[in-house]
């Protein structure tokens, strides 16, 4: 068995080395003290190995961060293509394909209004790269609805196009009295009326014309209303409404009398009545009117099958000139 160690010291005075003998105090502070230095010693160890060195699990995590940014690029990159390739097919239906068949465009609030409500972006508040997510998120919901709408709007103009020759056939595409037989004197816009004496929106073209001249349907259709001041036109003297289909009606006024009935088919070019000066008129004249998906448009712009462009030059001039309506 060993013997248990001593510590000596040597004693200047005596010139001799004399045993220390430490009290059981002092070993119990040496040995806190030597137990406290370890740990503080461990903690700080601990705290700048954390510091500057990374755990496994974290090494993953950063490599996995990383690689969702690089993806994420890819993602907005791609996403940046596809609404370039849809903002061209957007400006060819709008430009090209529904000019072609005289159809409005689709609105631009009816392609980019939202999905949902604030809250639907919500969730990605509270996390750490959630202005990223949130955004890339809005820009898929944004392509996803007008990609919707496009959809939409090109099965139409499949629609229209299907159809186009009844609709090229329904659209009321010539002058309702022949060119050599009347003439253009009051145009589309605001006109001084004859009779009521005030400027007022003069919502047709005014035509003069011999007494008794035929007047013709503009497009093939199906006669709604004929006869003498009809309800809800009243001063309009003898009326014939004709309803072509895709959207396009139009009206004859002021007639001398109507050779056609209600529910009556018509073709483009097929008699229906004669100039006269019936209603409010003041003089021989035909007020002709196109109604495009309720709403009243120029004629003048529909008159593009039987004129020269000389010629419709001419009636141009003659319907832009703010004079006098005659009814």
């Amino acid at each position: 068995m060993k013997k248990p160690r001593h510590t000596y010291r040597f004693n200047p005075h005596t010139l001799r080395y004399e045993k220390v003998f430490v009290s059981l105090r002092e070993k119990v502070r040496r040995i806190s003290f030597n137990v406290l230095f370890g740990v503080v010693l461990g903690v700080v160890i601990v705290v700048v190995g954390m510091q500057f060195m990374e755990s496994p699990s974290e090494r993953a995590m950063r490599r996995e961060l990383a690689k969702f940014k690089s993806q994420s690029k890819v993602l907005n990159a791609r996403v940046a293509r596809a609404e370039k390739v849809l903002s061209n097919l957007e400006e060819r239906d709008d430009a090209l394909y529904r000019t072609i068949f005289s159809s409005e465009p689709v609105s631009t609030s009816e392609r980019h209004s939202g999905i949902g409500g604030v809250e639907r972006y919500a969730e990605f508040d509270e996390l750490e790269n959630g202005e990223l997510l949130k955004s890339t998120t809005k820009r898929v919901d944004d392509l996803t609805k007008r990609l919707y709408v496009e959809s939409k709007s090109m099965d139409e103009i499949y629609e229209m196009a299907r159809t186009k020759n009844e609709r090229l056939a329904a659209m009321p595409a010539i002058l309702p009295v022949a060119k050599n037989k009347c003439k253009v004197v009051s145009g589309f816009g605001m006109r001084f009326h004859p009779i009521l004496k005030h400027h007022r929106m003069h919502t047709g073209i005014d035509m003069t014309a011999r007494q008794g001249t035929p007047i013709y349907a503009t497009g093939d259709g199906t006669v709604m209303v004929a006869g003498r001041n009809p309800e809800g036109y009243s001063g309009y003297g003898v009326v014939v409404i004709i309803n072509h289909g895709f959207g396009f009606q139009t009206l004859y006024a002021h007639m001398n009398n109507a050779s056609v009935r209600r529910g009556q088919k018509v073709k483009r070019g097929e008699q229906i009545g004669t100039v006269g000066s019936s209603g409010m008129s003041s003089g021989m004249h035909l007020h002709y009117e196109v109604i495009l998906n309720g709403k009243k448009v120029d004629p003048v712009y529909y008159f593009f099958n039987d004129l020269t462009p000389a010629e419709y030059e001419e009636v141009l001039e003659q319907a832009r000139q703010e004079n006098q309506s005659m009814s």
